[in-house]
C-alpha cells in the first residue's frame, strides 16, 4: 500500500513549516489511497525531550492529521541500526574516523584545501587499529568510492512529478553513519525506517534534497526498496527568512492556545494558502 511519512525531531515546538510538511505528506497519502505514517526522530538524547513528543501528537491531532499504524521512535531501534552498520562493516564499506570537527575544519581551510569540499578523507586509508577504537572516540564513515565501485553507478531518484535525477560525484562525501554519541546518523536511520514503515514516497523540505544521493546509495547497498521523493518548498517569513526553532518561529502550540482553527489551517496549507506574513520559497 502507498505510504508517506512525517518524521519530526522532538527538540523543540513544531512551527508552521512542520505543519506544511505534515499536511503535504498527509494529502499525498490520501490522494494515493494510502497511509500517513509518523515517526519520532529522537536519536539525539541531548536535545530530544519527552514533552516535545507529547506536543507533536497534540499538534497533529489539532491539525486533524491522523496517522496510521504504530508510531516509530528511533531511540527504540538502535539494534536495527547496529545490524545494518555491521553489514556494511563486513563488506568493507565503512571506516573508523577519529577526526574532530576542528581537525576537519583545519584540513578544509589549509592552503590546498577546498572550504566547500566534503570530508577530506584523513582517516580513510588508516590501517585498522582495534585497540585505538577501544580507547579513542570515533565515528564510522561510508567509503563512498568503494560503495560506488560496488554498485557500479551513481545514485538516481524519481520525484513525485515524474522527473528523474542522477547525482554527480561531487554530491557524495564520506558521510558519517554512526558516532560515539549517536548510534546512527540521520542517513542510515532514515533509509531503514522508511523501509520498515513501508514508505513509498518520502515527503520532506527541499532543503533536505542534498541528503537524497547518499540515502539512495545506502538503499542500494543494503538492498532496500527505492521510494519516490517529493521535496516541497519551504515556509518562510514574508521577507524570506527561514522558520527555525532556534529563531523562535511562531509555534503550533501558541497558535492552538490562541484559538486558531487547526483543521482549517491544515486545509489552507494543503491548498498552499499560507497565513498572512508567510510564503513558500526555495531554500537558499
Amino acid at each position: 500500500m502507498p505510504a508517506t511519512r512525517f518524521a519530526p525531531s522532538p527538540s523543540g515546538q513544531l512551527h508552521l513549516g512542520h505543519a506544511y510538511s505534515a499536511a503535504t505528506a498527509h494529502r499525498l497519502a490520501r490522494e494515493m489511497g494510502g497511509e500517513f505514517k509518523l515517526r519520532i526522530d529522537d536519536l539525539d538524547p541531548g536535545r530530544s525531550k519527552a514533552e516535545f513528543v507529547d506536543t507533536i501528537f497534540e499538534d497533529l491531532e489539532w491539525l486533524g492529521l491522523q496517522w496510521d499504524g504504530e508510531v516509530i521512535h528511533e531511540s527504540h531501534r538502535l539494534a536495527r541500526y547496529d545490524a545494518a552498520l555491521a553489514d556494511l562493516q563486513r563488506q568493507g564499506l565503512v571506516y573508523p574516523c577519529f577526526c574532530t570537527r576542528s581537525d576537519i575544519q583545519q584540513a578544509l581551510t589549509a592552503p590546498h584545501g577546498d572550504p566547500g569540499a566534503h570530508y577530506p578523507g584523513t582517516c580513510r586509508d588508516l590501517p585498522d587499529d582495534p585497540a585505538r577504537r577501544q580507547t579513542t572516540p570515533h565515528s564510522w564513515r561510508l567509503d563512498t568510492d568503494k560503495a560506488l565501485q560496488q554498485v557500479g553507478a551513481l545514485p538516481s531518484w524519481t520525484e513525485s512529478d515524474g522527473r528523474q535525477f542522477t547525482a554527480s560525484r561531487s554530491d557524495l562525501g564520506d558521510a558519517i553513519l554512526a558516532r560515539k554519541d549517536s548510534p546512527s546518523s540521520y542517513h542510515l536511520a532514515c533509509v531503514l525506517d522508511d523501509m520498515d514503515q513501508g514508505v513509498t514516497m518520502v515527503v520532506r523540505g527541499a532543503d533536505l534534497r542534498p541528503s537524497t544521493p547518499i540515502q539512495r546509495l545506502l538503499q542500494t547497498l543494503l538492498a532496500l526498496p527505492e521510494p519516490a521523493y517529493h521535496h516541497h518548498l519551504l515556509v518562510t517569513f514574508e521577507d524570506g527568512r527561514r522558520l527555525a526553532k532556534r529563531d523562535h518561529a511562531p509555534t503550533l502550540k501558541a497558535m492552538r492556545e490562541d484559538g486558531v482553527d487547526g483543521h482549517a489551517l491544515a486545509r489552507r496549507l494543503m491548498d498552499q494558502s499560507l497565513p498572512l506574513g508567510f510564503r513558500l520559497s526555495q531554500p537558499t
